[in-house]
């Protein structure tokens, strides 16, 4: 994983409160008195760093950093302002229900907020009416139609709570600033009329698609959508800006006629900043709930260049255009709503089964996380390819160590899109250009996958990180085909993996001098866990050779990684526990890679090797974690789950998951889920919103049964890249 560049980040010390424990209590008394469709089905309360609201991608993804929804401006996970403000109207008197501004008007009280995979919950209470708020994120990985939908629906329930009937108006505003990169960018703006929607759509006016590349980088391309469907009655829609939003607290009513000043600044001053307005009026409203939604969505145009061709989004494989795509998003609604909740409910009981309410919680915080950090493209023959971006680390795409600590998310939900983003890696591999015996690091800095940058690139061996991508890859692919039942994968591109294991054969032992995924520690020689991950993959390469018949190959293989597994065992261990380096005395560290051990059954190391390890780790447990090695009293969250995983009993297990959600619910920084924090103090070390938090995945796949149950889900082979 690449080195951490500048970070920035939202700091807001925020305790506890008395509101935020009813909350929890109040959920879990609903979760557990609820039927298949209850939200947070005995999952552990959390107060999440940051809410995700809207996750679609690098650049579509927009988060509440704070406990209640009015506390704070929502914001592109990078920092940057991306408002949406809500407001309602109730007899006459406006309250906030999303966005700190306008501050002189009252925010109405947030009685509860609930996460589940696809969902964000708010509930807010007046002494007239309770409000729900519900962000949908219809993420189901076993239908890539729905899945690569750039679509949130934004769902509001109104009713009385006195008996008696009121009159309610909603209100929400999108910024243009969700559609430039820099505030003073001009956008303009439009109106169209469609069959079954009435929509809004905001850009910027220059459109620089897929010009610039890095890290701390917002769009400024393409079109943000604000549509309201016609099948419900009482929206309205407005291209407005701040100074109209004033109209609405006067009286209750948008302008009558659209802002027609564009182009102009995102951030202007005269007239004031532009806005997408849209008004819902539900009328009296009484006990029966009343509910309404909006659609939000944003066509990025072309998703990534990808060696120097421009990749369409994949839900361009489905649709002739934007507006097919959206009215489809309209007519599915009702029946993504319940499927989301049944697939919310489905996860959730299998993440408490495979390792209890905490874990569950965690798990689930990183589902939409996960996901947003990924570009999902159509290749010219139609079929997807994925992009991970190492978010706050250096943006790099397609980085081979992110999506190594990734891959248990999609090895579980859809192995198939794992395959799609190690195809364009192994692509690459493949090329002339590409002249080493190793594998790559990565494709370039997000959104242009034309080759490697990061440390030598395409020139020189200086700081690449050939044991470690070399490993990854071969691990990879013998878990697809643990799972596949088959390693046709593998076949597709055997010459390379065969180069790559030789390369282990005569590298892996003892790593010289080099980089591992954890390269902000800096290069280190003789690496234990870097050895291990060799030697995991050498007997992988084994297990993937025998399925493939290639009988000789399979028995040398294996023969050579056992030997090399118990040498590693001589000369790494040191008493009660295992070296951080094999000329280290001393020292130790978290051998996260010999989980695949067991998960895939390579059995190279006894079990009294991962007992020791755990023994040994349970002894080194701070307030927030286990860290990463004795070097440091960081460590980084994917891999200590990892480490957990390795745990023979639950609640071995759940001694190291407890301090990670502690880390979670009382961290002081406000931003989607680090992966890399101090484990005394709680505070965020580098990175965030990063995807390689789907690792935390893992411990779902030592259950076999479960792992099965959901790869299968995914109907592994109808979504595979040619």
């Amino acid at each position: 994983m690449s080195k951490p560049g500048r970070i920035e980040k939202s700091v807001i010390t925020v305790s506890f409160t008395l509101l935020f424990l009813v909350a929890a209590t109040l959920a879990a008394a609903h979760a557990q008195t609820q039927g298949p469709d209850a939200v947070g089905l005995f999952v552990a309360p959390m107060r999440a760093p940051a809410v995700p609201l809207v996750t679609h991608s690098p650049y579509f993804s927009i988060w509440s950093d704070a406990d209640r929804l009015t506390d704070v401006n929502t914001r592109h996970w990078t920092g940057k302002n991306q408002q949406l403000t809500g407001l309602v109207r109730i007899d006459g008197q406006t309250y906030r229900w999303m966005g700190h501004d306008p501050s002189n008007v009252p925010a109405m009280q947030q009685v509860q907020q609930e996460l589940t995979p696809t969902r964000t919950i708010y509930r807010f209470q007046s002494a007239q009416i309770s409000l729900e708020v519900t962000f949908l994120q219809p993420s189901l990985p076993d239908n890539l139609k729905v899945l690569s939908r750039p679509v949130t629906y934004l769902v509001w329930k109104v009713k009385s709570l006195d008996g008696l009937g009121h009159q309610v108006d909603l209100y929400l505003d999108a910024a243009a600033m969700v559609a430039v990169d820099n505030p003073p960018e001009r956008v303009v703006w439009s109106r169209f009329d469609r069959k079954t929607l009435s929509v809004l759509r905001v850009g910027t006016l220059r459109q620089p698609v897929l010009v610039r590349s890095g890290d701390d980088v917002r769009i400024n391309y393409g079109w943000f959508y604000l549509i309201a469907p016609k099948s419900e009655p009482g929206i309205e829609l407005r291209a407005g800006n701040k100074d109209d939003r004033q109209q609405f607290l006067k009286n209750g009513a948008l302008p009558v006629d659209d802002d027609m000043d564009s182009p102009r600044a995102a951030n202007s001053d005269r007239p004031s900043p532009p806005l997408m307005m849209a008004k819902i009026s539900l009328g009296s409203v009484g006990a029966s709930p009343v509910e309404r939604h909006v659609l939000l969505a944003y066509d990025e145009i072309f998703e990534v260049e990808y060696l120097e061709r421009k990749l369409y989004p994949l839900w361009r494989k489905y649709y002739p255009n934007t507006g097919a795509m959206l009215e489809e998003a309209e007519q599915d609604y009702g029946n993504l709503t319940r499927a989301s909740a049944s697939f919310d409910h489905a996860l959730e009981q299998d993440l408490i089964q495979a390792g209890g309410p905490k874990y569950a919680a965690i798990a689930v915080l990183a589902y939409q996380q996960t996901w947003a950090a990924h570009g999902l493209a159509e290749t010219i023959h139609g079929t997807p390819y994925m992009f991970p971006k190492e978010d706050f680390s250096n943006g790099s795409i397609s980085t081979v160590d992110v999506i190594y600590p990734t891959a248990p998310f999609f090895l579980l939900l859809n192995p198939g899109l794992l395959e799609a983003q190690l195809t364009p890696v192994f692509k690459y591999a493949q090329l002339a250009r590409w002249k080493f015996p190793f594998a790559p690091h990565d494709l370039g800095k997000y959104p242009l996958a034309n080759g490697q940058l990061y440390g030598g690139g395409e020139t020189t061996e200086i700081d690449q990180m050939p044991v470690e991508e070399s490993g990854n890859m071969i691990l990879l692919c013998d878990a697809l085909a643990h799972i596949e039942g088959n390693a046709d994968y593998a076949a597709s591109y055997w010459p390379l993996l065969t180069k790559w294991a030789e390369y282990l054969a005569e590298k892996g032992m003892d790593p010289a001098n080099q980089l591992s995924t954890d390269d902000f520690a800096g290069h280190l020689a003789h690496n234990a866990n870097l050895s291990v991950k060799a030697i995991e993959a050498l007997g992988a390469y084994a297990q993937l050779a025998q399925q493939l018949g290639h009988d000789e190959e399979a028995r040398k293989y294996n023969a050579m990684a056992k030997h090399m597994a118990a040498k590693w065992q001589t000369i790494a261990s040191e008493g009660d526990h295992y070296k951080l380096a094999f000329d280290s005395p001393g020292t130790w560290s978290q051998l996260y890679n010999m989980v695949w051990d067991q998960l895939l059954g390579l059995n190279l190391f006894p079990d009294s090797a991962r007992a020791k390890c755990i023994a040994f780790y349970l002894t080194k447990l701070n307030a927030y974690g286990l860290p990463l090695d004795n070097r440091k009293d960081y460590t980084k969250l994917d891999w200590s789950i990892w480490t957990a995983t390795m745990a023979s009993n639950p609640s071995d297990f759940e001694s190291f998951i407890a301090p990670i959600y502690k880390f979670l619910n009382e961290t002081q920084d406000r931003v989607p889920m680090t992966d890399w924090y101090g484990t005394k103090d709680a505070r965020l070390v580098g990175f965030q919103a990063r995807s390689v938090v789907g690792g935390v995945y893992i411990k779902m796949l030592s259950n076999p049964a479960i792992w099965k149950k959901w790869a299968d889900k995914s109907a592994v082979g109808s979504n595979k890249p040619n």
